[in-house]
């Protein structure tokens, strides 16, 4: 169920103008979660000036590689601002590490729209205001790919302490190197100068500025794309794009909106464009991965090998994390693993897998295709034959050509910062 924080959350987004609320009960509960015990209790405009305190710092350290080991990798080298927060670069995994060397297993996700991403639970009901309540979607949530990411405070710890993303050993190196930065008096005007003393303490305050920084919603969640206008009356989609709304909600064609919600909320929320959900697509393996050399290597997502508590789970194996298609026609890899590179092969793959799967999977030594070639038979239960998946090879695909350059013209309208001509 969606906690009454989130509800607020969602209500003060129907009001644009009154977001500071939401600004000003995150600073409030922030010292009670995540920070010292001499932090005191605040009034509400206290709360408000320490949140803009606190966004700020993160902003600037967002973009700071002095937080990391190699002093080169900072939040926004993956999270370009410029390309909706996701990487600038066709990379099907990025580099970092202590020598920046060291490449990652996953395709880097945007950090854009997570405000309103429910906890990871294994059994998820949607909230009354937008769904049937009794129904069990199960696995669902979490803001990283195998959802084991709970908030944004969890979630921004990761990559400061990742081997292969910015290489600090231990919380007390972050710490170290915000204060050898020069935020240490930052940190002080928001905290105390009592602050600086604890190291683990000052680790949780530099993780909670970034935190802070990433829930400001002009930046991260403006809603501002063409679709949003056009829901709002004030924009007019193109007969293509038009044609791609339809494709992208019919149940028998592109059936993309059973996963990607697209309607407002009853209360009026605009469309997240993801359920939330885990599924299993069946993506092809990525030989540009490094870890892929190893053909006993599996990124099997929910039950491993980043997530640990799901381990041998099998009928969560291959689940990965449904993301949100806000800004999708933005990036340059697609999928968990970067296996694709452009837009129209990842919506072509939803409607040819199963059909077409010599053009997606290599062939055996005996010409035979590796079908589902990146989830290992046991699991391949998993994999979801919702449409356009399904059929068999030769059989005609739910989608053709044209209806899938019509999706993606519709994907197109769900980038920020549209203005009319």
């Amino acid at each position: 169920m969606t906690s009454p924080l989130q509800r607020l959350c969602k209500t003060v987004r129907s009001f644009g103008n009154k977001i500071v609320v939401w600004l000003t009960i995150v600073a409030v509960a922030l010292p009670a979660v995540a920070l010292p015990a001499f932090a005191q209790p605040m009034s509400r405009a206290e709360a408000r000036q320490r949140a803009d305190m606190l966004a700020a710092l993160g902003e600037e350290m967002f973009s700071d590689p002095r937080l990391s080991a190699s002093g080169k990798l900072a939040c926004a080298t993956c999270h370009d601002p410029a390309h909706a927060f996701a990487p600038s670069n066709a990379l099907a995994v990025q580099f970092g590490g202590r020598d920046m060397a060291d490449p990652g297993i996953r395709a880097v996700p945007s950090l854009k729209y997570l405000q309103a991403v429910p906890q990871f639970t294994e059994h998820y009901f949607e909230p009354e205001d937008e769904a049937d309540e009794s129904i069990d979607n199960g696995p669902t949530g979490g803001l990283t790919w195998d959802g084991r990411a709970d908030s944004g405070h969890a979630q921004a710890q990761i990559p400061l302490l990742s081997p292969f993303e910015m290489g600090n050993a231990d919380t007390n190196e972050v710490a170290r190197h915000a204060l050898d930065g020069g935020y240490g008096p930052k940190l002080a005007a928001i905290y105390g100068e009592q602050l600086l003393a604890d190291r683990e303490a000052t680790f949780k305050a530099v993780v909670k500025a970034l935190e802070v920084y990433e829930q400001s919603w002009q930046t991260f969640y403006p809603y501002s794309s063409k679709y949003d206008a056009w829901l709002a009356g004030k924009a007019e989609l193109t007969p293509q794009e038009a044609r791609g709304l339809k494709l992208f909600e019919d149940p028998e064609k592109g059936n993309c909106s059973s996963c990607h919600f697209s309607v407002r909320a009853n209360d009026g929320t605009p469309p997240q464009f993801t359920d939330y959900g885990m599924i299993a697509l069946a993506v092809p393996r990525n030989p540009a991965i490094s870890a892929n050399a190893d053909p006993a290597y599996h990124d099997l997502g929910l039950c491993g090998p980043l997530r640990t508590d799901f381990l041998g789970r099998a009928d969560y194996c291959g689940l990965f994390r449904t993301p949100t298609l806000r800004n999708v026609a933005t990036r340059r890899t697609f999928f968990h693993n970067g296996a694709f590179h452009t837009l129209k092969d990842a919506v072509s793959f939803y409607a040819t897998r199963d059909t077409d799967p010599g053009r997606w999977y290599p062939r055996r030594a005996d010409g035979s295709i590796a079908i589902y070639n990146d989830l290992p038979e046991p699991y391949r239960d998993n994999i979801n034959m919702d449409p356009p998946f399904g059929g068999k090879p030769g059989d005609p695909p739910r989608l053709d050509d044209g209806e899938i350059d019509a999706i993606v013209a519709f994907l197109g309208t769900l980038t920020d910062g549209w203005e009319p001509r």
